[in-house]
This record gives C-alpha cells, sequence and structure tokens, in this order.
C-alpha cells in the first residue's frame, strides 16, 4: 500500500491549502510508492511566517541555547543510525539508486553531518580586534534568520543534511523543499524532529514543484537567504531572484569532474576509483567524474581493464543488493541522457560501450541506462563540456602536466576532480593547478563532513560542509565599546 505524507509546517502535519497532492513513483518500475501533498505559494507563505515566529522569539537562535540546539542535532544523528535500513529503502524505491549505497552511504553520512554540527554548534565565535589602549572591539557570529533550501533528487536525505545541520546549530530557522520526485526522506526528517520536539517553526517540510512553491520561497520577502542545491541554470534563475531583495544564497551547482590518470598511478585502484567517480549513482551526481584523462604509457591498458570491469556492472533494481546501478529519475532525465550519446556520435566519437538501454524484459518499465564509454571525442564536444547527469563518460589521452592541466580546466564547471600518481609532489602541483574546488588525490568522490565543499566557476558560490559551511549560515557584527571618558567629537 502506498504511504501517505502531508506538510511539515510550526509543528503540525498539514494538507495544502490547495487540498492538492502529487504522486512520488519509483523510477525502476513506475510502481506508486507515496501521495504527498502539492504546495503552493500560499502554503509556503504559512511556512515562512512559522519559521519568522520561531526565529523572531529567540528562544532557539539565543547563542544561549546553542547546547540545546547541539542536544538537539545528536538525537538526530542517533535516530537516522539506528533507523539507518528503513530510510535507505525508502531512498533507494523513490529515486532508483541502489540500496548497496543508501545503505552504506547516504543514511550514515546524513547521521554523521549532524553528529559533527552538533560538536559544533557551541563553539560558533567571533574575534576580539586589537585596537588602542582605551577601545574595546570585538565581532559576533549570529544567525541570519529564516533559510529557505532546495534540494535535488540524487542525494534526498543527504544534502538536506548538509544544509539542515550547520543552519539548525547557527540557530537559524527554516524552510526545506525537496525535489517532488524524492521528498520522502525528507518528511521522515521532519517526523523525526517533531519526535524529538524540536520546537514549532524551526523546521518547516514543503512538498511541490519548483515552479508553483521553489520560486515562492526563493522570492518571499521574510526569507534571509536561500540555499540551493542543483543544477547551473536553476542556480542562475535564483539569483536573478534573490537579487530583488539582495538575499544571501549558497550555490552548489553542476559539475564536468575531470579524472586525471598519470602513467606512475597504482592502475588497479584507479580503474577502481574512476568506476566510482563516473558511474556511482547512475552518474546522477554533480562530482561525477565523466571526463576521463588518461597519460599516453598507459592509454591501451587502461581503456582495456577499465571496458573488462564496467562490462561486469550490473544495471538492475535499486532494492537489489547486487545492483551496481539503478534506474535514472524519469523518463525526461533518460531522454537527455539519450540526446548526450546521439550528440557524442554526430560529433565524432567512438562509442565503446553502452549507449543503449538494457534488453533485460524486467528493466524495461523503468529508466535504466547502460554505462556508456566513449573515446576519439573532441575536447570542445557537448559530452565533454556539458553536464549530462547519467552514466556516460569519455577518455582521452595526454602527455604531460602541462596538457592534462590545459584540458581539465577547459570547462565553464569547476566542482571537483581527481588525480591519480604515485609521485606526491606531481600530484599537489596538480591540485594547485587545477581550476576545482575539490581536488582528491589517489580517490574520486570522497567526502567527509569535516572539510568544506563547493565550486569554483559555474560550479556555483559558498561552501557546505566544514567549519566553512557552518560559517555560511551566520552574520558577522561588530561591537565598539568606548573605554575613554573624555573624548573630543567633531562637533565638541
Amino acid at each position: 500500500m502506498a504511504l501517505v505524507y502531508d506538510m511539515f509546517i510550526d509543528g503540525q502535519w498539514v494538507h495544502s491549502v490547495s487540498e492538492e497532492t502529487m504522486e512520488v513513483r519509483c523510477p525502476a518500475d513506475q510502481s506508486l510508492v507515496a501521495t504527498v501533498a502539492k504546495a503552493n505559494s500560499d502554503d509556503v507563505d504559512v511556512a515562512v511566517q512559522a519559521a519568522r515566529k520561531a526565529f523572531d522569539k529567540d528562544e532557539w537562535s539565543s547563542y544561549l541555547n546553542a547546547p540545546i540546539r547541539a542536544d538537539y542535532l545528536r538525537k538526530i544523528a542517533t535516530i537516522l543510525h539506528e533507523e539507518v535500513d528503513r530510510l535507505a529503502e525508502l531512498e533507494s524505491l523513490s529515486s532508483g539508486k541502489p540500496i548497496m549505497e543508501t545503505s552504506m552511504i547516504d543514511i550514515h553520512l546524513a547521521a554523521d553531518c549532524f553528529s559533527y554540527y552538533a560538536d559544533l554548534a557551541s563553539h560558533i565565535g567571533g574575534r576580539q580586534v586589537p585596537l588602542a589602549q582605551q577601545v574595546l572591539d570585538f565581532t559576533l557570529r549570529e544567525p541570519i534568520g529564516v533559510i529557505g533550501m532546495i534540494v535535488p533528487f540524487n542525494f534526498p536525505l543527504l544534502l538536506a543534511s548538509f544544509k539542515v545541520a550547520p543552519a539548525l546549530a547557527a540557530g537559524n530557522t527554516i524552510v526545506l523543499k525537496p525535489s517532488e520526485y524524492t521528498p520522502l526522506t525528507v518528511l521522515e526528517l521532519a517526523h523525526i524532529c517533531n519526535r524529538i520536539g524540536i520546537p514549532d517553526g524551526v523546521l518547516n517540510v514543503i512538498t511541490g514543484f519548483g515552479k508553483d512553491a521553489g520560486e515562492a520561497l526563493v522570492q518571499h520577502t521574510e526569507v534571509d537567504k536561500v540555499s540551493f542545491t542543483g543544477s547551473t541554470a536553476t542556480g542562475q534563475r535564483i539569483m536573478e531572484l534573490c537579487a530583488k531583495t539582495l538575499k544571501k544564497v549558497t550555490l552548489e551547482l553542476g559539475g564536468k569532474g575531470p579524472n586525471i590518470v598519470f602513467a606512475d598511478c597504482n592502475l588497479d585502484q584507479a580503474v577502481s576509483g574512476v568506476m566510482t567517480g563516473a558511474f556511482m549513482n547512475q552518474g546522477e551526481v554533480c562530482i561525477a567524474g565523466t571526463r576521463v584523462y588518461v597519460e599516453r604509457p598507459i592509454w591501451d591498458q587502461f581503456v582495456s581493464q577499465f571496458l573488462t570491469r564496467v562490462k561486469k556492472l550490473k544495471v538492475g533494481h535499486p532494492l537489489s543488493w547486487d545492483t551496481n546501478m539503478g534506474s535514472l529519475i524519469s523518463q525526461q532525465q533518460l531522454d537527455k541522457v539519450e540526446y548526450f550519446v546521439s550528440r557524442g556520435i554526430a560529433q565524432g566519437g567512438h562509442l565503446l560501450c553502452g549507449g543503449k538501454r538494457p534488453t533485460d524484459p524486467e528493466l524495461a518499465a523503468g529508466f535504466f541506462y547502460e554505462p556508456t564509454v566513449f573515446i576519439d571525442v573532441p575536447a570542445d564536444a557537448d559530452i565533454c563540456q556539458e553536464e549530462i547527469f547519467g552514466p556516460v563518460i569519455v577518455i582521452l589521452p595526454f602527455s604531460g602536466e602541462a596538457e592534462a592541466v590545459a584540458l581539465a580546466n577547459q570547462s565553464k564547471y569547476g566542482l571537483a576532480g581527481g588525480v591519480w600518481t604515485q609521485d606526491i609532489k606531481k600530484g599537489l602541483r596538480m591540485a594547485r593547478r587545477l581550476q576545482l574546488g575539490t581536488v582528491w588525490i589517489n580517490n574520486y568522490s570522497m567526502l567527509r563532513v569535516e572539510a568544506p565543499f563547493g565550486g569554483y566557476k559555474q560550479s556555483g558560490m559558498g561552501r557546505e560542509l566544514g567549519i566553512e559551511g557552518l560559517l555560511d549560515y551566520t552574520q558577522v557584527k561588530n561591537v565598539y565599546v568606548e573605554l575613554e571618558d573624555e573624548i573630543l567629537y567633531l562637533y565638541d
């Protein structure tokens, strides 16, 4: 039987004002997973007003209550760890991603995020500014206010946690809109917050479409900051809307990750890392390493070994534990992948494997696509330059560090990339020269909640995770205290 969810506003589970609902279906077989409330601008207004009221009370946002906020975050982390099996299944059903990934990575890492920011909540401080002897000057770090958050479909609970945990730790209140495709685990997060007694209005979750609920949230005059993860095109639209009221923004946007394999690498390790970076979550990952550059002396060996491994990947139902790649999120996304594959062929690329939907009749109802590998693609071809958000990669040769850097930086994106070499000095030189927010050396796609994450160029602005992610949800106030009794003022 399908699940039914209302929205969570001001500590209550409520229908939408319009009483409209929308369906959440499993992309692997089109089965109905849940029915959820469908928000419009009226619902957004109610949620934002609840968040504003909760923030203005000062009971939540006061720096004196940081230990209380930390305690709530620890309770959330504990419950997430305890309920990982249920939440992982729900995540896989709605998103199409393999249960192996949601169980081993997504839910546990979300819990770790809440634990980490619980530890930091009581350590948000300013600094003393050294001035003249009779002056005391210092800064305060204060919460921003009401934060509007929009998260995508590919890591629903995890990416929500990257935003919610630091924002709550800093004392903000939140209105959170998950993707219309995958709202269920975010609604479960609201259930957890309700169970542990987080004050009414501190966390509000609205469910709906971007054009109805998302734009209303971004434009609301009582929202002080917007934090968005998604496509660069949507991020540009959000910046445009936020500019009207000069809202603060954090944008984690698209990527086209370069993965650079030098001849002196550990080849087995590099092949495994490139596969993970390319095909994890069916390639529906902003940090996906979809541009693979291999140094010429090992080109043939790498390509041969890589293809052998790729052809063993199992595309299957997301709830099967032996599935390596699940379903894409929607027909629209499948059409997009097929379009870029056709463009790759038309622009001279040589298709080594994949490039089509699986023939297994058991997968016919889902949005599945085989892992796809191109070579001999011009560096300026669409599949080398545009974010596809699917299991499609290109492998290109290079000679030497300079060419590798030039190829890697030939992109409007600058989110993340990898370098594979046993020469650590070379790896560090490359890290300095790559125009990327994150560079992994002898690893790919490893995110730690303690380390900041964000992009260069058109991959976004601001940072999530780490101390930087916490400070992004604060604003600085300066306090100047005059200690001298006799002051000569301008008009004395």
